[in-house]
């Protein structure tokens, strides 16, 4: 019997034995997953390979002391402790380095930090918590089914109450596993695929994880402070309550109160320390003694009501010169702590009125009403007199007194008042800085006002001799005065005028022009007002340009505002603009565009006059020529068949009757003669002397002659012998009018006239001569 087992164990040992040489190399188990934390061992079979082993963890070699050999083949990995969510480990031959197997190792982890409550559905406020709520904390990457247990003092088995798949939160409803009475256990169970983990126990009381309902909150309004009245669900021994409260759109600045409330259910909180009308959002929370808090409630809007308490009144005063009468102008101000009274929110409910009361002093110390003046909410402006006044401002609300403050004027002849000396000023960044040095007399402070315009005050009191000015306008200048003030007095004001907050860039450009031609442009332009804080101009720069290749640009000095721009392309398009320069900084001009003219202006204005004038000249020329020629044509010729023949009129009959011509004829030229002929008788070349009158025919040798050089008798001989030469050389032939015979009529005696002036003797002159008229008389060549 004995033999027979041991024959049959020798046959599987050397089974056995034969299988294990055909075995390959690998490491086992695959794909591991344990615990975080914990200790594990890997094992690598060597069959394949005869010598040593050695192990690498992501690609590091391990240390020789985690490894050992069972025998040649089976060699074991110990990690001690592991906490690597995910780790390779590969185990290589010795002696050639190569890969006999390898395997992944992969870490899990319990639920941590289980934490419960039981509460009330919303809405709900008393009665028994509905909701039974826990949380946990799991590090994980895939997916996970968790399972919440109860374990209760009277039921020691796990009780299931809820799952949630991922989510590392679960709700029971109806929570019947849990009451008031008792302890209990709660167990997070985690199930993955390849693993299974339970949380560590979370152990509590039912009253230490009861979360109550939150407050029911009923607030009161107060002169001096706010009244929050809390009222929880379920009573307790001692509860605690907290109570957050902030202003209306500023949630983030709020601030939370505690208080420790007895077992009654109620209590009150006082919220201390706020400002005056004033809308405040409030809510509150509570809780038994180690449960969690209730959530917080709905928060409620109060508005504060005006702690008088908190109104202190702050007056001062600014004192103009005095004027020839004495009369000074007194600008009073007031503030309410650091806020300026008139900016007391609007929500304040009731009237307020501001009351100041001037009193004067007398020799004796006594105070005299010199007036009193009813102000509104902003600067009260009155007169005094060159007398020491004391001004008292009183704050009414609803007719109750609020505040009152006082401030003390000093008297025009109290120019011996100790003041400050030696101020300076300096700027940094719109910040002005002032330092001064105190006067000998103690002092209580300093009263420090500033104003950019004159109406508009702004100050601050200090204890120091310095202090800085902030948030002042941009680029301004400010009249700045610093006053000692001393207990029941001032001294007097040292002022520093216009000091600026920042240099400010030159002055913009208010107007532009520009003028073009064909080739130039004139560009003039104005600056608007400078600015006290604006700095000086040193030069303008003009730029201009086509906007193809280079941009050009003139300079000029800070007194010239025109510029002309010469050697510009005809019938093109510019851009320009005007740059004034400071020291420090500069301003630009908007861009403007201009086009030049195709041709120059001025020599189109030229050729307009000279067309003009050369138009003129020829219809000037015209309209003479159709006058002259309308008066051609006008002029009458004489009818042949209407002439007769006139005697002449004797000397003395012109002599006495007509010296001058009653009808204007035109004058007639050297063509227009007429001359007289005899054909019996030859008479010689000094007869004639006849010239024509307006009314008939006077002798020239009968009118006295008081200058013998007279041009008239040089023209009249030179006449003579025309006439002369003229019947000289007269045709033989005697034209048909010559034979009509010598008829005397007066309507006929006026004639033509006879530009032929011959001497004769008065007898020659009274005889009867034959006249008429022949048309080819102006044919006559001697004539023309």
């Amino acid at each position: 019997m004995y033999f027979f087992l041991f024959l049959l164990l020798l046959i599987v040992t050397c089974t056995t034995s034969i299988e294990g040489q055909k075995k390959n190399c690998n490491v086992s188990p695959k794909d591991l997953y344990i615990l975080e934390g914990s200790d594990t061992q890997i094992l690598c079979e060597s069959f394949c390979v005869d010598g040593r082993v050695y192990w690498m963890l992501n690609n590091k070699t391990v240390n020789e002391s985690w490894s050992s050999s069972v025998n040649s083949t089976h060699h074991i990995l110990s990690l001690k402790n592991f906490t690597l969510s995910n780790a390779t480990v590969v185990c290589h031959h010795t002696d050639t380095k190569g890969v006999l197997g390898g395997t992944i190792v992969r870490t899990y982890a319990k639920p941590t930090v289980v934490d419960c409550i039981w509460h009330y559905k919303n809405g709900s406020f008393s009665g028994v918590p509905q909701l039974f709520t826990c949380t946990w904390e799991h590090e994980v990457s895939q997916k996970i089914n968790y399972t919440l247990f109860v374990i209760s003092w009277y039921n020691t088995s796990l009780q299931e109450m809820c799952s949630s798949e991922i989510a590392k939160t679960c709700t029971a409803v109806g929570s019947k596993h849990v009451t008031l009475a008792g302890n209990y256990s709660v167990t997070v169970r985690a199930k993955a695929k390849h693993w299974e983990i339970d949380s560590d126990p979370y152990k509590f009381y039912p009253r230490d994880i009861l979360q109550i309902s939150p407050p029911k909150l009923k607030l009161h309004s107060f002169t001096t402070h706010l009244l929050a009245e809390c009222t929880v669900s379920i009573p307790s021994k001692k509860y605690y309550c907290q109570v957050k409260y902030s202003k209306v759109g500023d949630e983030r600045q709020s601030e939370v109160l505690n208080k420790t409330l007895e077992a009654s259910g109620k209590g009150n909180i006082s919220i201390e320390n706020i400002e005056s009308c004033i809308y405040y959002k409030v809510s509150a929370r509570c809780a038994w003694d180690k449960a969690p808090w209730s959530k917080w409630s709905r928060a409620q809007t109060i508005l504060s009501q005006l702690n008088k308490s908190n109104v202190k009144t702050h007056l001062w005063r600014k004192v103009t010169e005095p004027e020839k009468n004495g009369t000074r102008k007194v600008y009073a101000m007031w503030t309410v702590g650091k806020i300026r009274i008139q900016e007391i929110p609007s929500a304040c409910h009731g009237t307020f009125t501001y009351f100041i009361r001037d009193t004067v002093s007398q020799d004796n110390g006594i105070q005299v009403d010199y007036n009193h003046h009813s102000c509104g909410n902003s600067i009260c402006t009155f007169n005094v007199n060159e007398e020491a006044h004391r001004l008292k401002l009183i704050v009414f609300h609803n007719e109750e007194m609020l505040s009152e403050d006082s401030v003390y004027v000093p008297a025009v002849e109290e120019t011996g008042l100790p003041q400050v000396s030696n101020m300076q000023t300096s700027t940094i960044q719109g910040v002005i800085s002032l330092c001064w040095d105190a006067p000998s007399p103690l002092v209580r402070g300093y009263m420090i006002d500033w104003t950019h315009d004159g109406y508009e005050y702004y100050w601050k009191e200090s204890n120091c001799t310095s202090t800085t000015l902030e948030g002042l306008l941009d680029k301004v200048a400010y009249n700045i005065t610093v006053t000692p003030l001393f207990e029941d007095k001032t001294g007097l004001g040292t002022q520093v005028v216009q000091i600026c907050t920042a240099i400010a860039a030159p002055a913009n450009f208010s107007t532009i022009t520009v003028e073009v031609t064909d080739k130039t442009a004139s560009v003039r332009w104005m600056m608007q007002h400078q600015d006290l804080c604006s700095e000086n101009i040193v030069r303008y720069i003009v730029f201009y340009g086509t906007g193809q290749g280079p941009q050009l640009n003139i300079t000029v000095n800070s007194t010239n505002k025109e510029v002309l721009l010469k050697n510009l392309i005809p019938y093109t398009h510019y851009n320009m603009y005007i740059k004034a320069v400071a020291q420090t900084g500069a301003s630009e001009s908007d861009v403007r565009y201009f086009s030049t003219k195709s041709l120059d202006p001025k020599l189109v204005i030229k050729l307009l006059i000279i067309g003009s004038i050369t138009i003129f000249l020829v219809l000037s020329t015209v309209i003479c020529c159709a006058v002259q020629y309308r008066k051609f044509l006008e002029n009458p010729l004489p009818d042949p068949g209407l002439s007769s023949v006139a005697l002449w009129p004797s000397g003395t009959h012109q002599k006495g009757m007509f010296p001058f011509r009653l009808f204007n004829y035109p004058s007639e030229s050297l063509c227009a003669r007429v001359y007289l002929e005899d054909s019996r008788t030859t008479s010689s070349p000094d007869v004639c002397q006849e010239e024509y009158s307006g009314l008939g025919f006077a002798s020239k040798s009968n009118i006295p002659k008081e200058r013998p050089d007279d041009p008239e008798e040089a023209f009249t001989q030179s006449s003579s012998r025309e006439c002369t030469e003229l019947l000289a050389n007269g045709s033989g032939q005697l034209s048909p009018y010559r034979s009509q015979g010598s008829v005397e009529s007066p309507t006929q005696s006026y004639g033509k006239e006879s530009k032929c002036l011959l001497p004769v003797n008065h007898q020659q002159l009274t005889a009867s001569l034959a006249m008429y008229v022949t048309v080819d008389i102006f044919e006559q060549d001697q004539c023309r």
